[in-house]
């Protein structure tokens, strides 16, 4: 624990060093952006006790804008993502989220509907390196992805390797940057101590990725409303928090998004929509996406 402790207080010695950036202001309030009422109440709508800097991920599409339509399993088909895409497009979604392979597919389907599309990459193992990653993740901007879901070397995380995991998340945080593309990193938090989560969001944030994420909904769990509240913790206003991994009614997401989350993943999405707006019921026991 000694060499994560200083590890995490150089590199908060570091973002301490590069000072802050004025936040921009909304022109129809005058508030930063981010408190805008307007876009903050997907978010309120969906739960939440309180408020970060990127509590305006929902805006005016409220509870939907929360949720990235997620589709990620090995035996997906075309028109099982044709079916993704209308839901998203009828239903407002953030984004669908997909293995590589599908994204220029998506990106075809989603074309002007305002919905975007996220992609996976070391998915689900993150047991790959980073110049591989880095180029699937370019790839898969190239077919159209706007956001990029990366998971890291989990085995090198827990091997004390922190100079390996950071190159591992920089290869991926860099290139998005390069193209102004939203960058997640999954940590798997189901694999991880409370030490480990910690060292992860820590080199994350200072990577330069705009969210830490929870789970790949591979593992051996999904997120939990205690994972996000630490993770929450520990990236402060700065990152978001994307809670994946077996969030599937709306009870869930309300709870994920009151411990701090600013992005849900499921597969369930248009079943909480239609809770939270009374016309179905909850589902039964969560497992994966």
């Amino acid at each position: 624990m000694t060499d994560y402790r200083r590890v995490i207080e150089l590199i908060l010695e570091e973002l301490v060093a590069a000072g802050a950036v004025a936040p921009a202001r909304c022109a129809c309030h005058g508030f930063t952006y981010e408190c805008c009422p307007t876009q903050v109440r997907g978010v309120l709508d969906a739960g939440a006790s309180r408020l970060g800097l990127h509590a305006n991920q929902g805006g005016e599409r409220g509870v939907a804008g929360l949720i990235d339509h997620t589709l990620l399993k090995p035996d997906a088909t075309a028109s099982d993502i044709d079916q993704l895409c209308r839901e998203a497009a009828e239903w407002k979604f953030a984004t669908v989220c997909v293995n590589p392979t599908w994204v220029a597919h998506a990106a075809d389907r989603l074309r002007g509907s305002g919905v975007g599309v996220c992609s996976v990459v070391g998915f689900p193992l993150g047991a790959t390196t980073p110049d591989v990653k880095q180029y699937e993740a370019r790839r898969a901007m190239f077919d159209g992805a706007t956001e990029i879901d990366m998971v890291i070397n989990v085995g090198s995380l827990k091997s004390g390797n922190v100079r390996l995991v950071t190159d591992d998340i920089r290869a991926v945080v860099g290139a998005c940057a390069e193209r102004a593309v939203t960058s997640k990193v999954i940590i798997e938090t189901a694999l991880l101590t409370d030490e480990e989560k910690v060292t992860a969001c820590t080199l994350a944030k200072a990577a330069g990725a705009d969210f830490v994420k929870t789970s790949t909904g591979f593992g051996p769990g999904g997120a939990t409303a205690a994972d996000v509240a630490l993770m929450r913790k520990v990236v402060g206003d700065e990152l978001g928090v994307k809670a994946s991994g077996g969030v599937r009614d709306l009870q869930q997401l309300q709870a994920m998004v009151a411990a701090g989350a600013t992005r849900i993943g499921a597969s369930a999405g248009v079943r909480i929509l239609k809770e939270s707006r009374g016309d179905a019921t909850p589902a039964g026991k969560a497992s994966g996406y």
